[in-house]
């Protein structure tokens, strides 16, 4: 996405791709007079021009529209472009049009491969190849207009200087999900359309005469992002996995109100490497680590929200209980004034249908959410009232779990607000409003879904709770499916999209030094090892197993080629289950322990 010459900020909101034999040029189409951008399709080296290059009459170049530039990536051999090619209009944020990216598409500029070895030109099929994944990537969003990673509060708190300042450089890094690809466009000068990692919803809602704008925005942290299995705890650093910013916003006549909650996954370094097995053991990663990366974690969320309430929703006993304990030990060394702890059992105490329990949790927390408040802005855009502390919400995977207690404390909080601006009477709430109420959990059902979605792979567990405020046979039945869902992706797809990931957030920085002298291919055992095949060949052996003592009573010795056929089937299966981490889909950019 190019910027005007005279204008820092001008972002445009259409463009033609034209392909040329030697370059791709972008132009804007949307009415605007800039200069077009022009990219080497043989070394990905770029330039602003006025004029389109004249093509040939033999080889017309192609024409595509497209809606903005996400960025380069250079690989091995060639540098590769990708561009918005669909995008849909899904709401708005504080009254600027949001849009979600509906379709990916990468343009390489790889025609110094022709001259390049074999093994590179391999290698560098192999890095392209998690491009194609990346195509598929869902959850980003971008607007021309507004910066989607600040809160409604920090937005307001914004000096005028910044506000000035174009979309890239107000954006919270944390949240900005094609940073490390628009590097290059940095470079160049160019102007750019940061893309966000979120999950957005919207509905209007009538209560008596007034209208209601209700969003629910999920800001998704980049600093340590991936999939399920393959990104867990934290880091050196205390960036955790599955870290998002919940932002719960009202509209009404002018009035803005707006919480935030955050989720993260338990915040010393810990790991669940797949093992074939349907729930991998909890493996806790130097553990001497442990209180100063919570101590690192906390010190971050104290800065960027005040206050912080960390609620652990993980079972006090079996294999949760060791997570549940270390963490329990860190973080005395971090509570104060600043930092409470609150350990509340879920699955004790809620069980499997009793969600409506969370009441004790609420009755626990309340005068915490009472003493931070939230923020409201009246009808001239003041500050009435303001944030000043966050609830930090965990279970294992900081999906399901956290999800039906986070809607538990939006709606405590909607109701809050709805008082406060007279909205609602003193007792009024939201489920008596039948409409407003069944809005409500549809809005945070579909949040949790596409949280999870792009964590897991799969909706929510627990989401008909959400949605339809009780547990329903149809809903414990759906869990089901999707937990078998995310037992096949975890084992045998996430560790491609992990990579995928990697790559495309900079995790991974491709050398030629480096990757050109390390073996491509998997090794040992490993470069031979196929699930598929395993599998294959137990079915076999059982299949002639069977076939085989069909037979034994017109031969005696069909029953020996039935106990070795049944033994050989046996003997694969257990060495299958005794080395199930090499037959999953493992990350092959950042190997993880064995």
């Amino acid at each position: 996405m190019m910027e005007k010459a005279d204008s820092g900020q001008k972002l445009y909101t259409r463009m033609r791709l034209w392909e040329f034999p030697d370059q791709y040029v972008v132009e804007p189409t949307d009415g605007s007079c800039g200069s077009s951008l022009a990219i080497s399709r043989v070394d990905g080296s770029m330039n602003l021009i006025d004029e389109l290059p004249e093509s040939s009459s033999v080889r017309v170049p192609k024409i595509r529209t497209i809606f903005g530039v996400v960025g380069m990536l250079k690989l091995l051999a060639g540098s590769y472009l990708l561009v918005i090619a669909e995008r849909e209009c899904i709401g708005s944020y504080l009254g600027h049009p949001i849009f979600k990216v509906s379709s990916l598409k990468t343009f390489p500029c790889d025609h110094s491969l022709k001259n390049t070895p074999v093994e590179q030109k391999k290698m560098e099929t192999e890095f392209s190849e998690l491009l194609n994944v990346a195509e598929r990537t869902s959850g980003l969003y971008f607007s021309y207009d507004v910066n989607l990673t600040l809160s409604a509060q920090r937005l307001h708190d914004l000096g005028d200087e910044s506000k000035l300042l174009p979309l890239w450089r107000q954006a919270d890094p944390r949240f900005f999900w094609n940073n490390y690809m628009l590097e290059v466009l940095i470079d160049n000068k160019v102007g750019l359309l940061p893309k966000f990692y979120l999950c957005f919803q919207n509905f209007q809602a009538a209560i008596g005469k007034n209208i209601i704008d209700v969003t629910l925005i999920a800001r998704r942290c980049t600093r340590r992002t991936g999939t399920r299995m393959w990104r867990r705890g934290a880091d050196s650093d205390g960036y955790v996995a599955n870290f998002v910013e919940s932002e719960q916003i009202i509209q009404y006549n002018g009035y803005t109100a707006s919480f935030v909650q955050v989720r993260g996954s338990i915040p010393f370094p810990w790991e669940q490497i797949v093992d074939l097995t349907y729930k991998p053991k909890f493996e806790i990663v130097r553990p001497e680590e442990a209180p100063r990366v919570v101590e690192r974690h906390f010190l971050d969320l104290r800065k960027k929200y005040g206050t912080v309430l960390a609620v652990n929703l993980v079972n006090k006993h079996g294999s949760e209980g060791r997570l549940s304990e270390k963490y329990a030990n860190a973080i005395q060394h971090v509570v104060n004034d600043d930092v409470r702890y609150l350990h509340f059992d879920f699955h004790r105490i809620c069980g499997h249908v009793h969600f409506e329990r969370l009441s004790i949790l609420y009755d626990q927390i309340e005068d915490f959410l009472k003493k931070n408040g939230y923020l409201l802005l009246n009808e001239k855009g003041e500050k009435v009232e303001e944030q000043l502390g966050v609830v930090r919400t965990n279970c294992i995977d900081c999906l399901d779990r956290t999800n039906v207690t986070q809607s538990m404390i939006g709606r405590k909080m909607m109701e809050s607000q709805l008082r406060r601006i007279g909205v609602f009477a003193a007792e009024e709430t939201i489920i008596t409003h039948p409409n407003f109420d069944e809005s409500f959990k549809i809005l945070w059902a579909n949040h949790g879904d596409e949280i999870s979605i792009q964590y897991s792979g799969t909706p929510a567990l627990k989401g008909d709770f959400v949605r339809y405020g009780q547990r329903t046979i149809q809903g414990i039945l759906k869990d089901g499916w999707n937990a078998l869902a995310r037992y096949y992706l975890n084992n045998f797809c996430d560790g491609t999209k992990q990579d995928a990931t990697d790559l495309l957030q900079g995790h991974y920085i491709v050398s030629v030094s480096r990757d050109m002298t390390q073996p491509s291919g998997k090794g040992g055992l490993e470069a031979i090892a196929s699930f598929r095949l395993a599998f294959s060949l137990v079915l076999t052996g059982f299949f002639f197993a069977t076939m085989s003592l069909r037979q034994v009573r017109y031969d005696i010795r069909h029953l020996f080629f039935s106990i070795l056929w049944a033994g050989l089937s046996v003997a694969i299966a257990a060495f299958v289950k005794a080395n199930g981490r090499i037959f999953c889909n493992r990350p092959r950019l950042h190997r993880p322990r064995c």
